[in-house]
């Protein structure tokens, strides 16, 4: 799996739309849909939003972990 892939599964997890997510993030709904499907990569900066919003570390996204540990 690829980390990409998390971001989506983050998503289908909580019940969000990519319009929702995308809204958060400050980005076009197409722009969002490319970080899940691994055409565009995720900046950093988002993947901190992407912390922030599901309450996750950065190493559950990157798949350095499995574990979601929330943020302190």
């Amino acid at each position: 799996m690829a980390y990409y892939r998390r971001i989506k599964d983050l998503r289908e997890d909580n019940d969000k739309t990519q319009s929702e997510v995308a809204q958060y993030l400050h980005v076009a709904q197409n722009t969002y849909s490319q970080y899940e499907s691994g055409i565009r990569s995720v900046p950093v900066e988002i993947i901190v939003k992407l912390c922030h919003y599901y309450n996750v570390s950065s190493d559950y996204i990157l798949e350095l972990s499995d574990k979601k540990s929330p943020l302190i």
